[in-house]
């Protein structure tokens, strides 16, 4: 029903930048909340950043200052800015849409397929 098509991994050396894109399509109502989390090797996945349809933010500690997040509600497309990359946030990144859907019009959280981002010491 959603289909979220993520953009910008790659590798950089610590102290880079990297920018994520991930656009949502399909029977799509209204997005309620988009954003990214992000699953190492060995831990848990953990959210990393979301933000709401009214603009409010969410950032995990460990990236406050460093990481931006940015939406585009026309186009139900939310961005991720990283800089000053560490290698500590080498991880699959995976996008994840809160979707409001055709028929049921039901809430339902969608993912991506995941990006992968190294930053090298």
């Amino acid at each position: 029903q959603v289909q979220l098509v993520e953009s910008g991994g790659g590798l950089v050396q610590a102290g880079g930048s990297l920018k994520l894109s991930c656009a949502a399509s399909g029977s799509i109502v209204k997005i309620n909340v988009m954003g990214w989390y992000r699953q190492a090797p060995g831990k848990q996945r953990e959210r990393v950043a979301t933000i709401a349809a009214g603009g409010s933010t969410y950032y995990a500690d460990s990236v406050k200052g460093r990481f931006t997040i940015s939406g585009d509600n026309a186009k139900n497309t939310v961005y991720l800015q990283m800089n000053s990359l560490k290698p500590e946030d080498t991880a699959v990144y995976y996008c994840i849409a809160n979707a409001l859907t055709r028929p049921t019009f039901s809430s339902t959280p969608y993912w991506g397929q995941g990006t992968q981002v190294t930053v090298s010491s």
